[in-house]
């Protein structure tokens, strides 16, 4: 398949990332644009391509990603569309994980090809967008007639893909939030409860670390429920009630958290086949 020519309107993390991976990957880079011009003059001269208005990226474009932020997505569509920038044919493409590809239904009425792309990962800068993009797995929404060019897209990108429906645009969203963002939660939990222990802030989540990495190892390899280790996964109640007698005394304040997240633990181990039904029922009381 011919690699289309693409245009990037938005010009932050994902952006950028996008553009600078597939032109490494052989497409022409028709020309970028961001309601921030030192923003758009960066990156195109990162590209060496020129930094337009948002009409003329589409003009020059078969294929335009709008990755600006969520909220403007839908608006930028709108002004574009009544602008008459797009035309059949043309594909527009969004990657937001909460959104579905009828926010681009302006474009679409104009006879545009419109999907969500969305990688399911975690980016803090451009740079490291750009490093860990490849290998990162998409999901893929919207007109099924852009299917295999966004395929194309996403495996240049040195990604894999499912397709999803637009219905399931929020729990996937949501799944995805859970993994990411309340990781980050938990691991806050897990470093508070260390630092109630008088270990150092300092050191508190880095001595995490490896057990963090240890944990997703374990995932990788043999999946859940099988990873779940530790006293619940044991049936150990005496070290459960431990936690939370010293809890209540030390640090209150964490106490219906952590019962929340042992409760649900406690579901995974039964899966795991690892705790008999008695047990399960205690841990449950206990933690409930």
């Amino acid at each position: 398949m011919i690699k289309p020519a693409v245009g990037i309107i938005g010009t932050g993390v994902v952006g950028s990332a996008i553009a600078i991976i597939l032109q490494r990957q052989g497409y022409q880079v028709a020309g970028v644009s961001d309601r921030d011009p030192a923003r758009s003059r960066w990156l195109g001269e990162q590209l060496g391509v020129p930094a337009m208005t948002p009409s003329e990226v589409v003009s020059h474009s078969e294929v335009v990603f709008l990755t600006t932020n969520d909220g403007m997505i839908e608006v930028v569509a709108q002004e574009l569309a009544v602008k008459g920038s797009f035309r059949p044919g043309q594909m527009v493409i969004h990657m937001s994980g909460a959104l579905t590809s009828e926010v681009l239904c302006t474009a679409a009425e104009k006879g545009a090809v419109c999907l969500s792309v969305h990688p399911l990962q975690s980016f803090a800068t451009t740079e490291r967008a750009i490093e860990i993009l490849p290998g990162s797995v998409f999901s893929i929404e919207g007109d099924t007639a852009g299917y295999q060019t966004a395929i194309m897209l996403v495996e240049d990108l040195g990604g894999r893909y499912f397709f999803i429906d637009k219905m399931a645009k929020p729990l996937y969203h949501a799944g995805a939030c859970v993994v990411s963002n309340y990781l980050v939660t938990l691991i806050d939990l897990g470093s508070r409860l260390l630092e109630a222990a008088d270990i150092p802030k300092e050191l508190s989540i880095d001595s995490l670390f490896p057990l963090i990495e240890g944990t997703l190892n374990n995932i990788r390899k043999v999946g859940i429920p099988q990873a779940l280790t530790g006293p619940i996964a044991r049936g150990d109640l005496a070290t459960i009630q431990q936690h939370l007698s010293t809890m209540e005394e030390v640090a209150p304040n964490l106490v219906s958290l952590y019962r929340y997240l042992g409760y649900q633990t406690v579901k995974v181990a039964e899966q795991k086949g690892s705790i008999s039904q008695e047990t399960a029922n205690q841990l449950k009381q206990v933690l409930h």
